[in-house]
């Protein structure tokens, strides 16, 4: 018989059929979880096992929600106690991760800017297919009087002066200056450039120039072209310095004055002067970039147009001249019908003059004559008198017939 070994306390035998009787216990579970887990497996989507299990997560899911809810107070209210009894180093060396956390962010969102610019360049380039050498923006113009950048490549890299410059959205300039390792690029609002351009959608041809506030202006436009706000400006390929077709900006504004001949067009550039990094130095022209033989025939045929429309213009303006003129010549006709009559006037006022003198000097003496009582010297010296007055009058009138005549021939 075995004995107690206390009050209380089970025999060794007992503790050992316990642990037995658990291990079994153990045993059976896990082959029946595996039997289950096997049928389950066996039975795919749909059968008794995966609806039971559907049904028991379906049961659950109000618990563990409630759960949850009632976990996270407690789970905050520990993070805060955690933060609160951090040490100093810890903290200092959260925060070191944090900066550098940072700077790799900012690093990285550079080299994703970086690679979508340089991604777009790379469209310019197969899109027109051009032959180019990338380079970049390392300084900009410091004066008021020029608008230029300048570029980290140069004559060793076979760049050149002359050789017209991109960006992502379309050309910016034209190389000036060439060094070995730099070159200076004038940007094409630069009042001394002038860009080959026309109106994409008319065609129309002209000259695309910079000004002093950085204003671009569409040039050589005549006013019996078709341009549109909107409409977009594009290099025309003439000259063979920039290739055929590349954008240059919008028209912004189209105006004229009365008697213009050319339009007044305010362009916007499609180009950002401010923020452009990375740039395409075009290096040579490719077949189909240059202006073809009907481009310039249309430009020449432009140019005519307008010339002819200037000529007829200017033989309108002879003709008016002309006609005024003539009419000049017959108010002048006029003025000297109207002098004659009025040197004719003249004569015949003097010779009334001439008449009444005479007449005068008759009735003088006559007077004379009839004075016979006075003695002979009184008669005679009035006689004298008389003839001296009559003598001066008709040589008065003499005088004004002199001067009548005289302006008369002035006339």
């Amino acid at each position: 018989m075995p004995r107690l070994g206390g009050v209380g306390q089970p025999t060794p035998s007992l503790r050992n059929n316990d642990n037995d009787s658990g291990a079994r216990l153990f045993v059976v579970l896990v082959i029946l979880s595996l039997v289950i887990f096997t049928l389950g497996a066996r039975e795919g989507e749909s059968g008794f096992f995966v609806s039971a299990r559907q049904g028991f997560m379906t049961i659950t899911t109000p618990i563990r929600f409630i759960g949850s809810a009632v976990a996270m107070p407690f789970q905050g209210l520990g993070n805060i106690f955690t933060n609160l009894t951090a040490d100093q180093e810890t903290l200092s060396d959260l925060k070191a991760k944090n900066e550098e956390l940072s700077a790799k962010n900012a690093q990285l969102e550079e080299d994703a800017q970086a690679a979508s610019r340089l991604q777009k360049l790379l469209n310019l380039q197969d899109t027109y297919e051009l032959k180019s050498t990338a380079a970049r923006i390392i300084s900009a113009s410091v004066d008021s009087w020029s608008r230029s950048v300048v570029i980290d490549k140069g004559s060793a890299s076979g760049l050149g002066v002359g050789m017209p410059v991109t960006d992502s959205s379309g050309v910016i300039g034209q190389i000036t200056e060439c060094g070995p390792s730099s070159s200076t690029v004038r940007l094409i609002s630069d009042e001394n450039s002038a860009v080959s351009a026309m109106v994409q959608s008319s065609r129309a041809q002209g000259v695309l120039k910079g000004s002093a506030d950085g204003t671009l202006y569409l040039t050589l436009i005549a006013t019996d072209q078709t341009v549109s706000v909107g409409d977009n400006v594009v290099t025309s390929g003439l000259g063979g310095v920039y290739p055929k077709g590349l954008p240059l900006g919008k028209v912004l504004s189209v105006s004229k004055n009365d008697g213009d001949l050319y339009y007044t067009i305010v362009v916007e550039p499609v180009a950002t002067f401010s923020n452009f990094e990375e740039v395409l130095v075009i290096t040579s022209l490719t077949t189909g970039q240059e202006a073809t033989a009907d481009d310039i025939s249309d430009a020449d045929g432009q140019d005519s147009a307008q010339v002819s429309g200037a000529s007829s213009d200017s033989e309108d303006s002879d003709s008016d001249a002309e006609d005024s003129d003539s009419s000049d010549g017959s108010g002048s006709d006029s003025d000297s019908g109207s002098s004659s009559d009025s040197d004719d006037s003249s004569d015949s006022s003097s010779k009334k003059n001439s008449k009444s003198s005479n007449s005068s000097s008759d009735s003088d003496s006559s007077d004379s004559d009839d004075s016979s009582s006075s003695s002979s010297s009184d008669s005679s010296k009035k006689e004298q008198n008389s003839t001296s007055s009559s003598s001066k009058k008709s040589n008065g009138s003499d005088d004004s017939d002199s001067t009548s005549s005289s302006g008369s021939s002035s006339d």
